[in-house]
Parts: structure tokens; C-alpha cells; sequence
């Protein structure tokens, strides 16, 4: 047995051994008399009794070791700003903005709301509200005002922190207007309004309720505010997964669990050790913002990377040069954005020498294996690592662990399911586990590990109905994605159970469909539909984006639709084929798929307040409205 199987096998047969062992890596304040009380399924909870504090180890702990390390880099390719903050001029900051909050009336229990862009003060006050033993709920800066009243109003805030403006792609975009409109919809209305003037759009300010940030730190600046001991379950923060209609569902997240998981993920995945810099290119607004560019590389005693741009800005190679400049070891990226930088000259690629970056990490969709070699090969020396997760998780799921062993790794695979990770794939019609390279549900054996979700904010109820309640043989977690696993133990991700389409009484996964569309060579990007169809009950619709867009024609879409007959065969072939220049999707760089089917089939395309440029959406519809 390998030392992955191993430890492995340890974390799910001698589960309180094993997270006792990985408890030791943070400060505890009281000591855990428990390691995990599981008496009330599915709700875990992890270290009962001990106390601790998510400031006090990413930054108090630090202090007197090194002080003097760069723990927060920040980089803005939209304002040509660049910062570094050491441990110790963190901790001065982070103070300082906790006496803040405390004097506007923050005390343990209550929430933060965080509406800001990628800049330092957006981490100082994350840091600073867990703190004081307050919650914070980060939304993603630029949220539509509709969906930030939700937000306000499920996480009742009694302050918010805000800015006057982000920018993205050089263009400004004011935040004040629109929280300010949030507000007035919202039902609950914050006591007052910390904002934050970058000076980039003029501000309106609501006397009484709205603070200026840079006058109200200068009666702060000396302020000492002690860490706020808290038991190991109490919330860190709330974070509402992107795309939520009706009432948001945020996802609630503990302390010590969050601490420890998040702290052995960095050595135990992520290959880094205390002193070495990671470079994930996520949004704080993001679940992995939250925990790889704010949380677990200060954890770990590590240098972070923040920036604010594109990965175009102001020229395809801004990561590579931001990588080779800062010795970074690991970076943190999406399949998107590779997929953005595939439709560049791969000259780009190759402009700056890496010999630091040992390892490029990918998750927030599947990886397809085109993709996959494409910037493997344009890389060189650097380890293509698939992992996958959710917001829920609050860590990777299933992906090569290259500090315990540097497993082999097969292209479109994320690998192996992570310590702590009690994997089931289960067949939706039996609630049987599936045989190798049969379809199936991926689920979690609860209890869930520590550091995931431990349930919905204010809703219980919710929790177990949503996330528990797919299966009537056994109650475990429902990840509403499709997996397969092959006779090696390697896991492959087709995509969501509700992203299925059904040809003709045969079930098609769209992931399947779009890996097929990769393979041609023509393909930058894709996204499949099923819409409606009177004779076979579904059929697949193709949007696809050329690398080279002067190749568009009528005989390109029967070429790139016979690839899927060669690939899957010709039932999955796409009933249409449309040349797109832009895919719609969120602004964490998932497709928006339920959308494009809604149009497709003349119905509302819902909630698109975190489409990332509605441009997309529109050459979507006028291509249905053309060949309608």
C-alpha cells in the first residue's frame, strides 16, 4: 500500500486519531476535549470544546517568526498599484480595522457583509471580523442589487464594508449606486456603512449611517484589539453559492474545523511549506478566493499573492511574469481562464522562465484533457493538477495530494479523493455503488470533514433536505455531479446530475458531449445544451468559440459536429452547431447552461445577475432567434 492509500485509509478507519494528529498544526486557546461528535446526523461537529481563532493563526502566530515575510502581495493590473504587507504590518492593519468594526458596534455573533473588490482592505476586514468573533459574508464585488438585498437581508449584517468602485478590464465599476439600491430594497437595513474611497467614481454618502474608512482609521491607528476566543463550531463566515434563485443559500462554515483542514490542504495538496508563495488568480467573492488567496496560505505561514485584473491585461504573459517575478510554486487557476489564454499566441506562454512553479492546480469545472495537455505542453516542466470541489467543501474532494505522494496523474482526471473524504459514487435509479467506468452520483459518507459545510445559514431544515435527501437507502451528501471511476481508482467528472440530456431514451451527459467538441482542434471553448426536441425528447445544442473565428463557416460546424461522432457516436451528435465569439458564464467562469436551454426553449433565462459580460448571452439569443 502506497503512502497515499495509507493515509488515506487512516483518515476514514481511524478518523479521530487522524484529525486529532492534524489538529497540532494550529493554536488552540482551550483544548478540544472531542474530536468529532457525530450524535446528530448528519450535523458534525468537529474539536467540541476546544477554542481557537482564525486571526490569531493566520496572523498573531506568525509575528514572531517572521514578521518581516511577505504575507500579502498585491498586484492590480487595472490600477498599476502593487503592495506588500508583512506578518507584522498585517497584524498593525488587521488591528486596526477590528477597532473599526468594534466601534461601530460589532461584537461576537454579529455579521459582516463584505461587498468590495480585489484589494487589501477586502482581506484586512475578513481577518479583522473573525477577529473579534464576528461572521462574515463576502459577495462578489459588482453583484447585481436585487441579489445583494437577498444577501442582506438572509445575513442581516449589521455593518457592511464597501468601496466606491472596482475595475475590470480598465473600465470603472461603481459599487456605491449599487449598494446603495441594495439597501433601499432590503428589508433589513444595515446600522452603518464602512467605505472605502479608491478614488475611482464619485460617491454619495447617507449622513449618519455611512463612515469614511480613512478618517475613521486615523482615530484607530494604535489600537490593540485581543483575538476573541471562540469554540471550534462557531461560524467563520457565510458564503452563498453563485447562481441561487429565490431565497440564497448560504453556506455556513465553522472555525476550527476551517482552520486545520485548510492549514494541512496547503502541505498535504498543495505541496507548499511555510515561507513559499502561492499564486491563486480565483476573487475573494469565490470560495476559492476565500480559502487560497485570503486563509490557507497565512494558515501555513506562506506568501499570497492578490490580484486584481484579467488574465489579458495588459498582455496574455501578466501571469507568467507575476510568476516568475515572485518565485511562485503553486498557482490556483480555473479551466477557463487556461482556456481564455489557449485562444492567445502560445508565445505568451513561454515568455518568462519558471523554474519555481512546480505545480498549476485547475478547479471550478471539469478540466478537459485537450485543455489539459494544451497547457502542459505549453508549460513545460509544470504539474497540471485537476482537483475538485465545491463551495460546500470548502477544500478539494477528489485531486492528486502531492505532499503525501505524487501520485500519477491522468489527464482528465482530478485523481483520488482527499483525506477525510469518505467518497460513494451511487446509481440514481438503485442507490447501488457502481461498478468501474459505470456512471453514478458522486456522494460523501458523512460525517462530512472537518472544515466543510456544516450547514445552510439560519436554515436546518434546508440542509438536510437539500444536501441529504437524494438517496432513501442511506443518508449521505449528494454532489449533484456525475462521476465515473475507473478500474484504478481514478475519478472522472462528467458534470451535473441536472445537466443530463436524454436522446432518445439514452442518457447523454453534456461534460461528455463537450470533451468530444475539445478534441477538434478548431475548439477554443464549448458549451452543450439539451432543448426539447417532439421526436427523440431531447436533443444537444453546441455553442462553440473558434480559435481561429476566420474559419467560421457552414462546413467548420459539420466537421466539429462529426467529431462527436467519432468520439461518442452519432447520437450524441449535436442537432446544431452555432459559431459564437463569447460562452455566457458566471464571473467564477462556470457556464451558464441552464440559461442558454431556457432561451432555447422560449423560456426566462432566470437570474443572470452574475452573468460576467451579457454580451454573451445576447449573441446566444440572436443565433436561436436567426435559425429559429
Amino acid at each position: 500500500m502506497g503512502a497515499y492509500e495509507t493515509h488515506f485509509d487512516r483518515s476514514i478507519n481511524e478518523r479521530d486519531a487522524f484529525w486529532a494528529e492534524e489538529a497540532k498544526l494550529i493554536d488552540w486557546h482551550t483544548p478540544f476535549t472531542q474530536v468529532c461528535d457525530f450524535s446528530n446526523p448528519p450535523f458534525a461537529k468537529w474539536f467540541v470544546g476546544g477554542t481557537t481563532n482564525l486571526c490569531h493563526n493566520a496572523i498573531d502566530r506568525h509575528v514572531a517568526t517572521r514578521g518581516e515575510q511577505t504575507a500579502l502581495h498585491f498586484i492590480s493590473s487595472e490600477t498599476n498599484a502593487e503592495t506588500k504587507y508583512t506578518y507584522r504590518q498585517m497584524h498593525s492593519e488587521v488591528n486596526r480595522v477590528a477597532a473599526m468594526l468594534q466601534g461601530l458596534g460589532v461584537t461576537k455573533g454579529d455579521r459582516v457583509l463584505i461587498y468590495m473588490p480585489m484589494i487589501p482592505e477586502a482581506v484586512f476586514a475578513m481577518f479583522a471580523t473573525v477577529r473579534i468573533g464576528a461572521i462574515h459574508s463576502v459577495v462578489f464585488g459588482g453583484f447585481a442589487s436585487a441579489s445583494l438585498a437577498m444577501r442582506i437581508d438572509d445575513a442581516k449584517p449589521k455593518v457592511i464594508v464597501s468601496a466606491d468602485a472596482g475595475m475590470r478590464m480598465g473600465k470603472v465599476v461603481p459599487y456605491k449606486p449599487l449598494l446603495d439600491a441594495a439597501i433601499e430594497l432590503a428589508v433589513h437595513k444595515p446600522a452603518k456603512v464602512l467605505l472605502f474611497d479608491r478614488h475611482l467614481a464619485p460617491m454619495q454618502t447617507t449622513p449618519g449611517r455611512d463612515i469614511d474608512w480613512a478618517a475613521f482609521r486615523l482615530s484607530h491607528m494604535t489600537t490593540q484589539v485581543a483575538c476573541e476566543w471562540v469554540e471550534s463550531s462557531h461560524p467563520s463566515y457565510i458564503l452563498y453559492t453563485s447562481g441561487t434563485t429565490g431565497k440564497p443559500k448560504g453556506v455556513q462554515r465553522d472555525t476550527g474545523g476551517h482552520a486545520v483542514t485548510l492549514t494541512t490542504s496547503m502541505y498535504k495538496i498543495f505541496g507548499l511549506k511555510a515561507g513559499e508563495t502561492m499564486f491563486c488568480t480565483s476573487d475573494i467573492g469565490w470560495v476559492v478566493g476565500h480559502c487560497y488567496i485570503v486563509y490557507a496560505p497565512l494558515l501555513a505561514g506562506c506568501t499570497t499573492i492578490m490580484y486584481e485584473g484579467v488574465p489579458l491585461r495588459p498582455d496574455p504573459a501578466i501571469w507568467w511574469k507575476i510568476c516568475a517575478e515572485n518565485n511562485v510554486k503553486t498557482m490556483s487557476s480555473s479551466p477557463t481562464a487556461i482556456r481564455v489564454l489557449k485562444k492567445q499566441d502560445a508565445k505568451f506562454m513561454q515568455q518568462y522562465p519558471l523554474p519555481n512553479l512546480k505545480y498549476l492546480f485547475l478547479a471550478g469545472e471539469p478540466l478537459d484533457e485537450p485543455t489539459a495537455r494544451w497547457v502542459s505542453d505549453a508549460l513545460g516542466g509544470v504539474a497540471i493538477i485537476d482537483n475538485y470541489w465545491q463551495t460546500e467543501s470548502g477544500y478539494p474532494v477528489i485531486s492528486a495530494q502531492v505532499g503525501v505522494e505524487d501520485t500519477p496523474r491522468k489527464f482528465g482526471s482530478p485523481s483520488f479523493p482527499v483525506y477525510g473524504f469518505n467518497v460513494k459514487l451511487k446509481s440514481e435509479a438503485t442507490g447501488k455503488v457502481t461498478a468501474a467506468d459505470e456512471k453514478g452520483v458522486l456522494t460523501i459518507v458523512p460525517p462530512l470533514p472537518p472544515g466543510a459545510m456544516t450547514t445552510v445559514w439560519g436554515d436546518d431544515e434546508r440542509f438536510v433536505s437539500t444536501y441529504f435527501s437524494t438517496f432513501a437507502d442511506e443518508q449521505v451528501y449528494s454532489s449533484f455531479d456525475w462521476a465515473t471511476r475507473d478500474a484504478q481508482g481514478y475519478y472522472f467528472i462528467l458534470g451535473r446530475t441536472d445537466d443530463v440530456i436524454n436522446v432518445a431514451g439514452h442518457r447523454l451527459g453534456t461534460r461528455e458531449i463537450e470533451e468530444a467538441l475539445q478534441s477538434n482542434p478548431m475548439v477554443a471553448e464549448c458549451a452543450v445544451v439539451g432543448v426539447a426536441d417532439p421526436l427523440k425528447g431531447q436533443v444537444p445544442i453546441a455553442f462553440v468559440v473558434l480559435r481561429d473565428p476566420s474559419q467560421a463557416s457552414d462546413a467548420t460546424k459539420i466537421a466539429i459536429a462529426q467529431t462527436v461522432d467519432k468520439e461518442i457516436g452519432a447520437i450524441a451528435r449535436p442537432a446544431a452547431v452555432y459559431l459564437v465569439t463569447l460562452l455566457p458564464k458566471t464571473r467564477s467562469g462556470k457556464l451558464l447552461r441552464r440559461s442558454i436551454q431556457a432561451l432555447a426553449e422560449g423560456r426566462d433565462p432566470g437570474d443572470l445577475t452574475t452573468i460576467e459580460d451579457p454580451a454573451a448571452l445576447e449573441q446566444i439569443r440572436a443565433a436561436f432567434t436567426k435559425h429559429a
